[in-house]
């Protein structure tokens, strides 16, 4: 009887045994902590220091998310990320039309200083990392944040943390822009800029293959997609006069951990592997400019309402690929996401499977530990030589801004999530309790739901923000912003006195809409 072919979720051919494809001596094989960086960044990776533990949450308010990371810290959390509602994702404030019926819902609502204030009272900016998933109106986010930072006293040189800032993806795959490309490249460079001069520990990107993913591209494309966009960006920061051995030690990615375990291990070295060759033949001379360093948060899309409880060693599965993948930093999900936001018990289960993985697995105990497996090395140089099929195709035209003003990436993406469904629906591929090992008696978890009053909450909040601030002094410094971003002026300095004195985020996206005008698909 003939071998049934089988193939990873890339359609890579995965063989019966895997033999050595040369006799290489030991003497030459790559050393963790050096170029091209395949089996990681640090030459002792977790038994110097562990991954941080980076917890996604934000939802309702800010007194309300402020509560959950007082309780993730509590718990033994190492770093804060924050997740935004929709209306503060493509700058709406609270009481505008459009953020009816989502103030609240998939994140925090921040519309002011005033919030920023609350999300991390009691909480030292100098003495946390904070991750904030935040695109179109990333640079507002990151003013407000070293706004309260000043407030509290800080020294803004030290603070450290990233803003995704990726708009890239988000017309390729996601959707909350809100500018075209071109003047959203522009802003993201001046972030760049701003950042490396004034706040130069700060991440001021991360280049997110995580949504592209989400959105149903494979493993290979997830990887291409997001290196090509790195590419983007980092040739509009060079043609700015920016310098790649400077920005290019704040360039940070964002990844997903899907279900086939052993081709997201092998995607996360190769990835490594590619970033280290590209950005060197972009100029790059400096190792940590070099060095693909990146966050990992374990797969959504994977996440199912049926049987719910069988997410949690989903979750572990993706949790532990990515840290024998060489994360920096990891999310895991909670079992109950696909229900609703998750609730504190399972915040604190996906808490505890990393820190099980970190300190009674074992896998944090020598560098790589699947190096020299004789399928993951060769998955990885397939995933690799894929890759770059795919980025030879992009750079064919004209890079990753053309590709996407000419909807070739969302194409692929479309087709690849399309296959995978199907592969589903034919049974193809068994997604357990849902296609395969069923049950009648479903016992969905406690619910937590955001109700819509969060939305006047919000509301009287900035109307007492209008009514005390100096809106003479606002409206001046919307008028300057409104100049700076006509004449080429960074933008960032102007965001931040205006932040400072109150100006709201919807109000500063306005004037970036006026000027720029929004982007439509």
């Amino acid at each position: 009887m003939a071998d049934k072919k089988v193939t990873t979720d890339s359609g890579i051919e995965i063989k019966k045994v895997y033999s050595p494809i040369t006799n290489q001596p030991i003497t030459n094989i790559e050393q963790p902590g050096e170029f091209p960086f395949t089996r990681g960044i640090q030459p002792d990776m977790y038994r110097g220091r562990l991954w941080t533990m980076r917890q996604y949450a934000g939802f309702s308010t800010a007194e309300e998310s402020n509560k959950r990371y007082k309780y993730l810290l509590a718990n033994g959390t190492t770093g804060l990320s924050v997740a935004f509602d929709l209306p503060t994702q493509i700058g709406y404030d609270s009481d505008h039309a459009m953020s009816e019926g989502e103030v609240g819902k998939v994140g925090v609502a921040i519309d002011s200083l005033r919030d920023i204030e609350i999300l991390f009272d009691g909480i030292q900016l100098e003495d946390i990392t904070t991750s904030m998933t935040i695109n179109s109106t990333a640079s507002t986010l990151l003013a407000f944040y070293i706004a309260l930072a000043r407030k509290q006293g800080a020294d803004i040189k030290k603070i450290s943390g990233t803003i995704q800032n990726d708009i890239l993806k988000e017309y390729a795959a996601r959707g909350t822009y809100i500018y075209p490309p071109k003047p959203s490249m522009r802003i993201i460079t001046d972030i760049f800029e701003y950042c490396a001069n004034e706040v130069p520990k700060w991440n001021t990107i991360s280049i997110s293959g995580y949504h592209i993913r989400e959105a149903g591209s494979t493993a290979v494309q997830e990887i291409a997609f997001t290196l090509s966009n790195a590419k983007a960006y980092t040739k509009a920061a060079i043609e700015k006069g920016l310098d790649i051995n400077v920005f290019g030690q704040r360039l940070s990615f964002f990844f997903n951990a899907h279900n086939n375990f052993f081709e997201e291990v092998a995607k996360f070295r190769a990835a490594r592997r590619m970033w280290a060759k590209m950005s060197k033949e972009l100029g790059a001379t400096n190792p940590k400019a070099q060095m693909l360093r990146f966050h990992t948060q374990t797969g959504g899309s994977t996440l199912q309402a049926q049987q719910s409880d069988n997410n949690i060693p989903r979750v572990t599965m993706q949790a532990l690929a990515a840290v024998l993948g060489g994360t920096q930093s990891l999310h895991t999900n909670g079992f109950d996401e696909a229900l609703n936001l998750p609730t504190e018990n399972a915040a604190r289960i996906a808490l505890r499977t990393q820190q099980i993985i970190a300190f009674e697995s074992g896998v944090v105990d020598t560098v790589d530990p699947l190096a020299g497996s004789y399928f993951v090395e060769q998955l990885t140089d397939e995933i690799e030589a894929a890759a770059w099929k795919y980025i030879s195709t992009i750079d064919a035209m004209g890079g990753a801004v053309n590709a996407i003003e000419q909807g070739y990436m969302q194409k692929e993406i479309a087709a690849s999530s399309y296959l995978y469904q199907t592969q589903i629906e034919s049974t193809e591929k068994i997604i357990v309790g849902v296609n395969k090992f069923t049950s009648n008696d479903e016992i969905n978890p406690p619910s937590f739901k955001i109700d819509d009053s969060i939305r006047l909450v919000q509301i009287d909040k900035i109307n007492k923000v209008k009514s005390e601030r100096d809106n003479e002094k606002v409206a001046k410094l919307l008028a300057q912003l409104k100049q700076d971003a006509k004449d080429g002026t960074n933008v960032m300095p102007c965001i931040i006195d205006a932040v400072e004195q109150y100006a709201t985020l919807g109000e500063i996206a306005d004037v970036f809409r006026n000027e720029f005008g929004e982007y439509r698909a």
